[in-house]
């Protein structure tokens, strides 16, 4: 049984830094793409950022870009996402979302749909 735990969240002031953790097992391989989504209310769930775990491939998305880092841990079943710089239209429910590796032409291709597992979110806040 898959479980993606994400863990981090929080309330923080304009400008501020948060990390946020998704701890995995349960996972059949050990190459495996892990995203990260944000929802914020009344809007649709958006890609924040991709890692693929064999090879340590990533992607950000232009919103968040230079101000956000997504890595994984040496043991490649933990993804972080480090926000730096944060923002109030960072507010939402962070999700965290794996699939296993399967041939991409991009990784930035991989959207919602793409991904099998997901864990229940954590709230990230931020006021300014």
């Amino acid at each position: 049984q898959v479980q993606l735990v994400e863990s981090g969240g929080g309330s923080v002031q304009g400008g501020g830094s948060l990390r946020l953790s998704c701890a995995a097992s349960g996972l059949r391989y050990s190459s495996n793409y892990v995203a990260w989504f944000r929802q914020a209310p009344g809007k649709e769930r958006e890609g924040v950022a991709i890692i693929y775990t064999g090879g340590g491939s990533t992607y950000v998305a232009d919103s968040v870009k230079g101000r956000f880092t997504i890595s994984q841990g040496n043991a490649k079943n933990t993804v972080y996402l480090q926000m730096n710089s944060l923002k109030p239209e960072d507010t939402a429910m962070y999700y965290c979302a794996a699939t296993p590796w399967r041939p991409v032409t991009d990784i930035q291709a991989l959207g919602i749909n793409s991904f099998t597992y997901w864990g229940q979110g954590t709230q990230v806040t931020v006021s300014s």
